[in-house]
């Protein structure tokens, strides 16, 4: 009988917590603030299959990527990250562009991406990531831990040691 009623007062009263932090942001902040998890994203993915949130493996941290195969910036970021690839192994790399899908499947032939078991990639056909994070330059990456929680983002370019120090105690 106390177990029912603690519940009956601790539930509405984490509900009404959660809604009022909810509450806290500007109602023009990007839905990534908002809902601080791994988006409900789908690509279109190089042998013409879709990849969502749901097929990503659970318990693993996460990088999404936003890219173009044809930005100077996001081929340094993914020659950098490549170069480090030792090091970003235990994450599951999620590399998303907006640009034609051949372009895409290029970029994805030459630079041998599926050699990289923790690497997908795919074309955003909706344009659903640029409004999520409000994506000004690319290359952009989205941090998650391995509960699917936000860490942090960056726009352009970014050092390996500081992706990978973003990281650290939450992977």
């Amino acid at each position: 009988m106390i177990n029912r009623f603690f519940l009956l007062i601790l539930v509405p009263m984490v509900f009404a917590v959660k809604l009022a932090s909810a509450q806290t942001l500007p109602p023009d902040s990007p839905a990534y603030k908002r809902f601080p998890n791994v988006p409900p994203f789908t690509i279109l993915q190089a042998d013409s299959t879709n990849l969502t949130k749901d097929h990503l493996k659970k318990h693993q941290p996460t990088i999404i990527m936003y890219f173009s195969p044809d930005c100077d910036h996001c081929k340094h970021q993914w020659a950098d990250m490549e170069k480090r690839m030792k090091d970003l192994k235990k994450y599951q790399i999620v590399m998303v562009t907006y640009q034609p899908f051949e372009e895409m499947v290029s970029f994805y032939r030459e630079q041998k991406i599926a050699s990289y078991s923790n690497i997908k990639m795919g074309r955003d056909t909706k344009f659903f990531l640029p409004t999520f994070y409000k994506i000004q330059s690319l290359p952009f990456q989205a941090l998650y831990d391995k509960n699917g929680d936000l860490v942090t983002t960056f726009e352009g370019n970014v050092k390996i040691d500081k992706l990978l120090a973003a990281f650290k105690g939450k992977d």
